[in-house]
């Protein structure tokens, strides 16, 4: 029983933490009502993204050497405090991209290390299961916020800033108190020992070519599905579908974002590393190329579903994969790092896609640049990685 508190707590975290996703909902008001542009608007977004990335790396050190409930909390205190700083910025932008996008971001970083990694502890015979469910969650934030923000935006006529006011303090109070039930189990083995050998290891393996294959998928495919996700009301709306059905996109995105975590990871159990790998980034790469063309309302929709379940490939896969190929023991040390791809795409992506659409007056070109980006580390994937031997092996 104490095990599925454990695991609940975790996926309410990650569901609080992954209503990141539903940003773009967002981004008709901060330009309509205080002036950004759709590149400004984006790159809040991106700097959050990257932020949560960096903050991964020292909070999952931190791990060794205080309690998983103590760093989580601290996570999802910043997350409150970001939002609510945003809340009274009377919507100046730096002040918005200070609050969500820096004080949030590493919110979400220490929180969201957190659930996934005492989730393995708890569940050490299905850590393939409990990772789908946990990231899923993170996946599927983005559904009840999306769907909670455009009632209140559109049917009840709130601000945008009241609505990141209601976040900070229901939200955030809901991550505070998932926080407080995070607990690992005992371990089996000396810290010290465990980490000692992690820190003698891990850099041995950084520059090793299926790693940097690893990063070099992670970085494409969350590119691609970042410049889509950041941006794609503005891009429903471009296509010509109402506001409704542009957040009813976000909120079935979510869907396929969340399920797809699950599904591509019981994909990856069956046939393994590097088939996985391939079929998702070439699924990914031509499901984003869908919005590039107008096509009726339920076409588009069915779209944002395929490229939300093939996008949520990325934090299944990779996380998998690391562990098939270097072993549970150095995936804490291993896999912060590649998550920096992440971190990276998300500075890069949203950004980039508002900007060349505030530059041509299209997103089509953005699609088209984040499509080719997946395609290429495809062609890199497939001539440079190889299926791993046995992960004990490797950390023998």
């Amino acid at each position: 029983m104490k095990k599925l508190i454990v695991l609940i707590a975790g996926v309410l975290m990650q569901s609080v933490l992954g209503g990141v996703y539903a940003w773009s909902v967002f981004i008709p008001s901060l330009t309509s009502d205080y002036g950004q542009s759709n590149g400004q608007a984006s790159l809040i977004f991106g700097i959050n993204i990257a932020v949560f990335t960096v903050v991964m790396i020292p909070a999952g050190r931190l791990l060794g050497r205080f309690s998983p409930r103590k760093i989580a909390f601290t996570g999802a205190l910043l997350f409150s405090i970001g939002y609510l700083t945003a809340s009274f910025s009377g919507g100046n932008f730096a002040v918005i991209l200070g609050g969500i996008g820096i004080v949030a971001g590493a919110g979400i970083g220490a929180g969201y290390v957190c659930p996934l990694t005492v989730g393995m502890k708890w569940f050490p015979n299905n850590k393939g299961l409990v990772t789908g469910v946990v990231v899923a969650g993170f996946g599927g934030g983005a559904i009840a916020l999306s769907s909670l923000s455009e009632y209140l935006l559109t049917s009840l006529d709130w601000n945008v800033l009241e609505v990141f006011r209601l976040i900070g303090y229901g939200f955030g109070g809901l991550a505070i108190a998932a926080s407080l039930f995070l607990k690992e189990p005992e371990l089996s083995a000396s810290k010290d020992k465990i980490e000692g050998r992690e820190k003698k290891i891990a850099s041995n393996y950084l520059l090793s070519k299926p790693f940097v294959m690893l990063c070099t998928g992670m970085f494409a495919g969350t590119f691609a599905g970042l410049l889509v996700i950041g941006n794609l009301k503005p891009i429903l709306l471009s296509l010509g579908l109402t506001s409704e059905a542009a957040t009813l996109g976000i909120s079935i995105f979510a869907v396929g974002n969340a399920s797809g975590r699950i599904i591509w990871g019981q994909i990856h159990d069956k046939f393994g590393v590097r088939p996985t790998i391939l079929a998702s980034l070439a699924a990914l790469g031509l499901s984003v190329v869908l919005f590039a063309f107008e096509m009726p309302e339920p076409l588009l929709i069915a779209a944002t579903l395929i490229a939300g379940i093939n996008f949520g490939a990325c934090f299944v896969v990779y996380a998998s994969s690391m562990v098939a190929y270097f072993g549970t023991e150095l995936f804490p040390s291993l896999y912060p790092i590649c998550f920096l791809w992440y971190g990276l795409a998300g500075i890069i992506g949203p950004g980039a896609g508002g900007w060349i659409a505030d530059s041509t007056g299209t997103f089509t070109i953005g699609v088209a640049v984040s499509s080719l980006t997946v395609f290429a580390a495809f062609a890199v994937n497939a001539f440079g990685l190889s299926s791993p031997i046995r992960a004990e092996e490797n950390t023998a």
